[in-house]
C-alpha cells in the first residue's frame, strides 16, 4: 500500500493528512505544505488542484522542508501514484519500452530527436535545450529545466505533447532528461 504524509509545517509539525491514493485536490486538508514523508510509493506532487502547475517527483525517503524536494515554495495541492509503483510489470519490462521522440517546434515540426535513455545535458547531446513538442511512445519520463536532473520537473507519461505548455512548463528550456523506470 503506498503512503505520503504531508505536514504543514517544516521538520514535520503542525496538522498532517495521509494519503495512499491520488488526490486531485488536497485544499480541504492543510494549508500550505513544508515537510513530506514518503512511507511508499513513488509520488508525483503538484503545486495547485487537477494535477496542474509545477511537479515534484518523490520517492521514498523524508524530506523536512519543501526545499529538499526542489521545491519553490510550500505549495502542494494536488498528488498522485507514479504509473511504476501501480503497475510493477513496467519495471520488469526494461529499457526497450522507454521511446520518444522531441521536436524543435511546436506541432511535431522542425528538426526532430529519438530518446531511449536518460539526458544529464540536453544542450551537449543535441547542441539546443528549447523543446517546443514531444511524443512519447512507452515508458515515464521526467524532463527537468536545469542540467543535471535539477530546477522544475515535468512528468511525462505516453502521449502526444503539442507544446510544452502541454507538460506545464511556462518555457521550452529542458536541461535534462530521465526515464522513471529506475526509481
Amino acid at each position: 500500500m503506498a503512503k505520503i504524509i504531508f505536514y504543514e509545517d517544516r521538520n514535520y509539525q503542525g496538522r498532517s493528512y495521509e494519503c495512499s491514493s491520488e488526490c486531485s485536490d488536497l485544499t480541504s486538508y492543510f494549508r500550505r505544505c513544508n515537510s513530506i514523508r514518503v512511507e511508499s510509493g513513488n509520488w508525483i506532487l503538484y503545486e495547485q488542484p487537477n494535477y496542474r502547475g509545477h511537479q515534484h517527483f518523490l520517492h521514498r525517503g523524508e524530506y523536512p522542508d519543501f526545499q529538499q524536494w526542489m521545491g519553490y515554495n510550500d505549495s502542494i495541492k494536488s498528488c498522485r501514484l507514479s504509473p511504476q509503483y501501480l503497475y510493477p510489470c513496467i519495471l520488469r519490462s526494461g529499457p526497450a519500452l522507454a521511446q520518444g521522440k522531441f521536436y524543435e517546434r511546436e506541432d511535431f515540426r522542425g528538426q526532430m530527436m529519438d530518446f531511449t535513455e536518460d539526458c544529464p545535458n540536453v544542450y551537449e547531446r543535441f547542441r539546443y535545450n528549447d523543446i517546443h513538442s514531444a511524443h512519447v511512445h512507452e515508458g515515464f519520463w521526467m524532463f527537468y529545466e536545469e542540467p543535471n536532473y535539477r530546477g522544475r520537473q515535468y512528468y511525462l507519461r505516453p502521449g502526444e505533447y503539442k507544446r510544452y505548455s502541454d507538460w506545464g512548463a511556462s518555457s521550452p528550456r529542458i536541461g535534462s532528461y530521465r526515464r522513471l523506470l529506475h526509481f
